[in-house]
């Protein structure tokens, strides 16, 4: 008979107690913890994987971007140059001579921030002087007059001239006339006191803005690069307010191209760029698993007739 209830343990042949349901249960829990370390390593291993994929692309995004931005700032010149002109003029005259002994030169240089060449070799511009003049009766008096520009090397050697005349005529597309617009006394009269209120608070004055093209297609001399200009008024009488040196690049082929469409070009550079450096480092990394690949066989073999 059973005393207190309690039913004997099975024991099995060798004198070891058998317990079929926890031995389950604990085989159950080593193969999940199994699985789950397993699961925690291969996700270890694709984040190290991603993570070293993530780096190698943007890495290579970074070194295309690099390579087109260097070739384009060392391909591209500057677009535009622009620098205000101060004339100077002898003073010191005969009694019986006028008051100005000399025509309104101005020395200009031609290298930014002193060191670089504004133009680059090669490269056509269009050069102009951008005159700020008021509408006086001596302006409009003086007629016609002519502008020279001449440009120097570092020797001093002139290395290009212009000559730009309102009574000469040349059939060249760079011929400009110095001259002011027209305009007769009832007009004058007429928008003087249209615009009384705007003159007499300083916000406008009676000035026009004459735009003369000294150069429309200047290539500078590669053997004497010019470094400054000398710009001569060649009248007297001449009265400026202001005057501005402009240097526009006219672009052709591929750095019009470059220019005129840059997000584009900045796209297709980049785009070509990180395809041939990712096709470089594919080759590299297939190169590399080969080399891997054969030396581990030679060691097979080599182990083999050992």
């Amino acid at each position: 008979m059973d005393q207190g209830g309690v039913e004997p343990r099975r024991s099995g042949g060798d004198g070891e107690s058998l317990d079929i349901p926890g031995t389950q249960l604990s085989l159950t829990v080593r193969y999940l913890q199994d699985a789950a370390a397993a699961a925690i390593r291969r996700t270890r291993l694709r984040l190290f994987q991603g993570s070293v994929m993530l780096c190698t692309l943007y890495l290579l995004l970074w070194m295309a971007t690099f390579l087109y931005g260097s070739f384009y700032y060392s391909f591209m010149p500057k677009a535009a140059y622009s620098t205000p002109v101060h004339y100077y003029y002898r003073t010191d005259c005969e009694p019986a001579a006028p008051l100005h002994c000399s025509y309104p030169t101005a020395n200009v240089s031609l290298l930014s921030n002193g060191r670089h060449q504004v133009m680059t070799t090669g490269q056509a511009y269009r050069i102009s002087l951008d005159l700020e003049m008021p509408d006086s009766p001596a302006n409009q008096r003086l007629g016609m007059f002519m502008v020279r520009m001449v440009c120097y090397s570092r020797g001093g050697r002139e290395v290009g001239s212009s000559t730009l005349s309102a009574r000469q005529l040349y059939s060249a597309s760079s011929s400009r006339f110095g001259i002011l617009r027209y305009s007769s006394g009832l007009l004058r009269t007429v928008a003087t006191l249209l615009f009384l209120p705007v003159f007499l608070t300083g916000m406008a004055e009676q000035s026009q803005r004459l735009e003369m093209e000294l150069f429309s297609d200047y290539t500078d001399d590669p053997y004497a690069p010019s470094v400054g200009a000398v710009v001569e008024i060649l009248s007297s009488e001449v009265q400026i307010y202001s005057s501005q040196l402009s240097i526009y690049a006219h672009f052709t082929g591929l750095r019009y191209i470059l220019f005129h469409f840059p997000l584009m070009s900045a796209l297709v550079g980049v785009s070509s760029n990180f395809i041939f450096l990712s096709v470089l480092l594919f080759f590299g990394y297939v190169r590399l698993l080969l080399g891997s690949a054969l030396s581990s066989s030679q060691q097979m073999e080599r182990s083999e007739r050992k």
